[in-house]
């Protein structure tokens, strides 16, 4: 006799499913990238630093002006004739004196020329004069006398330079230093080369001995002037030459 299942038999019976395991992947063969540290900037931040660096030095470059040209001064070059003042022929220019020149120097140029007379150059033995228009205690200026073949000693030279000129000695009187030294230049000529700092003003004056005479440049200014102006009134002093010597 066949024996018959009931439906809620089939229904009944318990059906065991084994899970499938997914494919197993093997490590990876390949070095682990090393973990930056917390501190480290991410490529982003790197990016935007060096952008922002660059920026900022953009914007420095930009504004920030290059040194004008017209702040750098400019030089007209002087040739002084010491001529007596027995034949002291004219006033201004110097377009003819070079020929007859003996001394040489710079002029800021804008300077003024200021026209010395037969008197003058007869009793202080004045040469030659400039100014600043604009600060005219600002100046440069030459003497010369005859009849010197060689210098005296340093201190000799510059008190007798005193002696005709009455802004020099109020400006030794009052002087916080003298200093004084002896150069040569490249063909061995030598100058006494004087600096004196007074008390509202500076001085700088330079000696030297040719053609049996003795030339004296002196470059002077008030103190504000000076601390303004002294590497170019240091050019100018500098720049003094008797001919043949340059």
């Amino acid at each position: 006799m066949a024996t018959v299942l009931s439906p809620s038999a089939l229904f009944s019976s318990t059906t065991t499913t084994t899970p499938t395991k997914p494919p197993q992947i093997p490590p990876s063969t390949k070095p682990l990238l090393p973990i930056p540290p917390s501190n480290s900037k991410s490529p982003l931040t790197t990016t935007l630093t060096t952008t922002l660096t660059a920026t900022v030095l953009a914007t420095t470059i930009l504004t920030t002006s290059p040194p004008s040209l017209a702040d750098t001064p400019t030089y007209q070059l002087y040739y002084g004739t010491a001529a007596s003042a027995a034949n002291y022929g004219g006033y201004g220019g110097n377009s003819s004196k070079k020929d007859s020149a003996e001394y040489i120097y710079e002029v800021p140029d804008g300077w003024k020329e200021r026209l010395v007379s037969k008197v003058e150059k007869g009793t202080n033995g004045t040469d030659s004069e400039f100014y600043n228009p604009k600060k005219k205690s600002e100046r440069e200026y030459l003497t010369f006398l005859a009849g010197f073949r060689q210098l005296a000693p340093k201190d000799a030279v510059l008190n007798n330079l005193a002696l005709s000129d009455v802004y020099l000695q109020d400006l030794i009187a009052s002087a916080d230093s003298v200093t004084s030294e002896e150069r040569k230049d490249e063909n061995g000529q030598v100058y006494y080369v004087y600096e004196i700092d007074g008390v509202g003003a500076h001085g700088l004056i330079s000696v030297t001995c040719a053609n049996n005479k003795l030339y004296a440049h002196f470059v002077n200014a008030p103190t504000p002037e000076w601390n303004k102006d002294k590497d170019m009134l240091r050019h100018v002093h500098e720049s003094f030459k008797t001919v043949g010597s340059f």
